[in-house]
C-alpha cells in the first residue's frame, strides 16, 4: 500500500496555496485552525489549497493507494490539548475528489485547570465526492473540561465515513475519569436536509457513566458512522448482518456492539474497555463497508501501526 508511485505532478498553471493566516485577535495563545480544499484534477484527488494558524497542519498529501485517493494526516505538533485550548478543522471535497484524513497518533486532553477546550470539525462533500474521516483514539484526561462539534454537509451522492474512539481515563495508568465534562454534538446533512443529529453531555464520575444508559462502567466508546446513497438503504440486510455476526466475532463478549442502518445513514457502535479492542473493531467493520460503499479495497494505512 505505501510503495504507490506518486501521482504526475500538479500543471503549473495550477497554483496551490499554503499559508500561515495572520493571529486572531483575541485569545490568540490558545487558538488553532486548519483549512483544507481538495479537488479532482483529472482523476488525481490534489489538495489544492492548505492554510493553518497556530499548531494544526498536515505536512503533505500522501498516495498510498491510488492517484485518485489523496491521503492527508493532520498533525497536532503539542501532542495534547490544555485547557482553554481551542482547535478547528475545515475541510472541503470537490466533485469526484476523495479525500482520507487521519491522525498519527491519539489525541490528548489535559486537565482543565478551570478552563473548557473546544474543538470544532467542519467537514463539506461536494456531490460525487468522498471524505472518510478516521482519526486515531481519542483520550480524556480527569478532570477535563471538553466540547466536541462535529458537522458534515453533504451535497448530492456524496459519500462519507466518519469514525472516532472515545477512551475517559488513562486506565493503563490506574486512571479513572472522575470529574470533568464532556459534551459533543455531531451532525449530518445533505442537500440542507438533517439526516443524523445526536447530542450528549457526560460528566465525570456521575451516574450516567455506570448506568446502563449510558456508559455502563465502560471506559472506551466509539462510533461509525457511514453516509452512503441519498434516498435507499446504503447496505442490503444481509451485509448489516455480516457485519454484527463479524464484530461478534471479533469482541467475543469482551465489549457490546451493535449496528443499526437508516434510510440513508449506517451508524455502528462498540462499548468497552480496550481501545485497542475498539480499533481493532472499527478496522475490521471499514475493511468490511469500504469496498461495499467505494469500491476500494481498504488497507490499513501505515501511520496506525506506528
Amino acid at each position: 500500500m505505501d510503495n504507490f508511485t506518486a501521482p504526475p505532478p500538479l500543471p503549473t498553471a495550477d497554483l496551490v496555496a499554503i499559508s500561515t493566516i495572520a493571529a486572531p485577535t483575541r485569545g490568540a495563545d490558545n487558538q488553532a485552525w486548519l483549512s483544507l480544499a481538495f479537488a479532482d484534477d483529472q482523476g488525481t484527488t490534489r489538495l489544492l489549497d492548505r492554510a493553518h494558524y497556530g499548531p494544526l497542519r498536515v505536512q503533505k498529501a500522501l498516495y498510498p493507494e491510488h492517484p485518485s485517493i489523496c491521503h492527508a494526516i493532520i498533525v497536532h505538533p503539542p501532542g495534547g490539548v490544555v485547557g482553554g485550548d481551542q482547535l478547528t478543522i475545515k475541510t472541503s471535497v470537490g466533485e469526484r475528489a476523495h479525500a482520507f484524513l487521519t491522525t498519527p497518533g491519539a489525541a490528548k486532553w489535559y486537565q482543565a485547570n478551570g478552563k473548557l477546550s473546544q474543538q470544532q470539525v467542519r467537514l463539506k462533500i461536494a456531490d460525487s465526492a468522498t471524505l472518510e474521516w478516521l482519526p486515531q483514539e481519542t483520550i480524556f484526561f480527569d478532570q477535563a473540561e471538553v466540547a466536541l462539534e462535529h458537522q458534515v454537509e453533504l451535497q448530492g451522492d456524496a459519500r462519507y465515513i466518519g469514525g472516532e474512539i472515545l477512551c475517559f481515563g488513562r486506565t493503563a495508568s490506574g486512571e479513572a475519569f472522575n470529574g470533568g465534562r464532556i459534551s459533543q454534538q455531531t451532525s449530518i446533512r445533505r442537500g440542507g436536509k438533517l439526516l443524523w443529529f445526536e447530542q450528549g453531555v457526560l460528566n465525570g464520575g456521575d451516574a450516567a457513566m455506570r448506568s446502563h444508559l449510558g456508559l455502563a462502567a465502560c471506559t472506551v466508546c466509539a462510533t461509525l458512522i457511514v453516509a452512503g446513497k441519498p434516498h435507499s438503504g446504503t447496505f442490503s440486510g444481509s451485509f448489516v448482518q455480516q457485519l454484527r455476526e463479524a464484530a461478534n466475532q471479533l469482541t467475543s463478549g469482551q465489549a457490546s456492539v451493535g449496528v443499526s442502518q437508516t434510510k440513508s445513514v449506517l451508524v455502528l457502535r462498540h462499548l468497552g474497555h480496550s481501545s485497542e479492542l475498539a480499533r481493532r473493531w472499527m478496522m475490521q467493520a471499514w475493511q468490511l463497508i469500504r469496498p461495499q460503499l467505494l469500491g476500494h479495497e481498504a488497507l490499513i494505512p501505515r501511520i496506525w501501526n506506528t
